[in-house]
């Protein structure tokens, strides 16, 4: 009886299904758990692929304002904190590996993680070494011919009305405003790039191919190293009355307690001083003057800033003025410079007519700039560095300044790079 019993157990095959299925659940559960482990080891990897993408550009940032990249960097990693890593993060200032090895501008940062997961554990699979490598670089960014060192909330260029600016070269600003240029009203700009510290708004205003940058970082003066003016003793205030001309013998360089021109006046090679009041050109005025830089300033500018002289150029003024091109004088390519003393209350004023020739750079660093452009002026190397900077009118400045003792204004980004 008991053979017989054995005999139908052994011949029974209803119980094979259930106990291939029991032999095989370790293998489908350790495989479900090794694809959940994956997952995770996936997720790290984004994670610090991240966390190294942000350190890398938060030390870049940090080279392009004169502070530490590891000191940053590191102070990135710790607030991030994504991942545990296992091994110090490194970071390197001038990498010493890939395409910008050796460049004191870019910032090179790995990190390195590893963690064993319950799954792969009981499987026996190792647990990956997981890496996050970036590096990051101030790069240049344009040649730049339209500066605003504004450093608040206030809007820093502004073009009103029907203003047309077509420039062959970017504008930049340093104003933190959320629209940190402002193009209003059937206004249009032809710029590439225009980038600011703050925000800027995209609009029809600016027109193909002009590119837009915000938040960028700060631009900086490109005459910061130009001298403080210091005058004293200065002669009488030039005059040229409507129907007067001062031609020959011409205006020879010098200091003057300002200028009031209503008629023609030719200025020699040099730099001329005005200590206060304003650099006045009339409507019908004529002025001529090749190799020259006007220095705005006072001789009381220590004591008194507010009587740092400015200028007003009235429109249908014909001004034939071009910057010192010898690059051994220190004021090559200037052509107004306003002493960065002056208060932010002045506004400086230049216009002209269609028969104007104007080659240099206009430096207000401390004061506003209003810029009237005509069509048919001549404005092939024009710079502007100001507070805040306005257009009014038709600008147009093709940027070609090659032999004319310009600097070139160039700004840099921050970008992944590697």
């Amino acid at each position: 009886m008991f053979g017989r019993a054995v005999g139908r157990l052994l011949r029974d095959r209803t119980g094979n299904v259930l106990m291939m299925a029991a032999a095989s659940m370790p293998v489908l559960v350790g495989a479900a758990g090794l694809a959940t482990d994956t997952v995770q080891w996936t997720l790290w990897k984004r994670q610090i692929q991240r966390q190294a993408d942000s350190a890398a550009l938060a030390g870049a940032y940090a080279v392009a304002q004169g502070f530490s990249a590891s000191d940053s960097a590191t102070s990135d990693i710790n607030r991030m904190s994504l991942v545990t890593l296992t091994q110090t993060p490194t970071i390197e200032n001038a990498p010493t590996t890939g395409s910008y090895a050796g460049n004191s501008k870019a910032v090179r940062v790995v990190l390195q993680t590893s963690a064993e997961l319950p799954f792969s554990k009981i499987l026996g699979v190792k647990a990956p070494v997981i890496y996050g490598e970036a590096t990051a670089a101030v790069v240049g960014s344009g040649d730049y011919c339209v500066v605003s060192l504004e450093k608040t909330s206030a809007v820093g260029i502004t073009l009103q009305g029907n203003a047309t600016v077509n420039l062959g070269c970017g504008i930049a600003t340093n104003s933190r405003a959320s629209n940190a240029v402002y193009a209003g009203g059937s206004s249009t700009v032809t710029a590439t790039p225009v980038a600011a510290v703050g925000g800027l708004t995209s609009s029809s205003n600016y027109v193909s191919p002009t590119t837009l940058l915000p938040y960028s970082i700060p631009v900086l003066d490109p005459y910061a190293g130009l001298p403080t003016p210091n005058v004293s003793g200065c002669s009488a205030k030039v005059s040229v009355n409507p129907q007067q001309s001062v031609v020959s013998p011409p205006l020879q360089p010098g200091c003057y307690k300002g200028f009031d021109i209503k008629g023609t006046l030719t200025m020699a090679p040099g730099v001329y001083y005005v200590d206060g009041g304003t650099f006045d050109v009339g409507s019908q005025a004529v002025i001529n003057g090749t190799g020259v830089t006007i220095i705005l300033t006072s001789s009381n500018a220590a004591n008194n800033p507010s009587s740092i002289a400015n200028v007003n150029i009235n429109g249908g003024a014909t001004l034939n003025l071009k910057a010192p091109t010898d690059l051994s004088d220190p004021y090559h390519g200037v052509l107004f410079y306003q002493d960065r003393r002056a208060l932010d209350s002045g506004t400086n004023t230049i216009n002209g007519n269609a028969s104007s020739v104007l080659q240099g750079a206009f430096y207000f660093p401390g004061q506003a700039m209003s810029f009237s452009g005509t069509s048919g002026m001549t404005t092939d190397c024009v710079k502007m560095v100001g507070k805040r900077v306005t257009f009014i009118g038709n600008s147009n400045i093709v940027n070609q300044c090659k032999d004319t003792g310009v600097d070139k204004f160039t700004a840099t980004l921050v970008k992944l790079v590697g």
